[in-house]
């Protein structure tokens, strides 16, 4: 029961990640606003950027949703925690933070401010992980509609 509950918690940071970072692109993209994200998704490599931009978009948003309500939670979280790890380690560096705040790599402060911070990213993706690796739990609706092998 009580891992069921802390489980429950958890799934709850899906609601932060929809409402507080998808629900805002989802809006930009479907109103044609979403040039800056897209722009970004490019300067990450990606190909087809407004192809990606709008799956991240959409990993954040209906990822988020569906990791709250624990219905596909491990594929919800998988593509979540995907998303994540692009943002903290592609968009805000965060192995170059590491490194610039160990003393072994140099950056200026404008480099630094340019990366962003990576600790939302990080959070969002060690909570999906978690949830990929322990599933949604007895308060999620994936018994409803998935029937575990025995």
């Amino acid at each position: 029961m009580k891992k069921d509950t802390a489980l429950l918690l958890l799934r709850l940071a899906g609601l932060g990640l929809a409402f507080g970072h998808g629900w805002g692109k989802i809006s930009a993209l479907a109103a044609g606003e979403g040039d800056r994200f897209i722009a970004g998704v490019e300067a990450l490599g990606f190909p087809l950027p407004a192809v990606f931009a709008w799956a991240a978009a959409l990993a954040e948003f209906a990822g988020g949703l569906f990791v709250a309500l624990g219905l596909g939670t491990r594929i919800a979280a998988s593509f979540a925690a995907f998303t994540m790890a692009v943002a903290a380690f592609g968009r805000h560096q965060f192995q170059q933070h590491v490194l610039v705040a160990l003393g072994l790599s140099q950056a200026t402060p404008d480099e630094v401010k340019k990366w962003g911070n990576p600790e939302m990213a990080l959070i969002y993706l060690i909570c999906f992980l978690a949830i990929v690796l322990l599933g949604g739990g007895r308060f999620s609706l994936d018994p409803l509609f998935f029937k575990r092998k025995k």
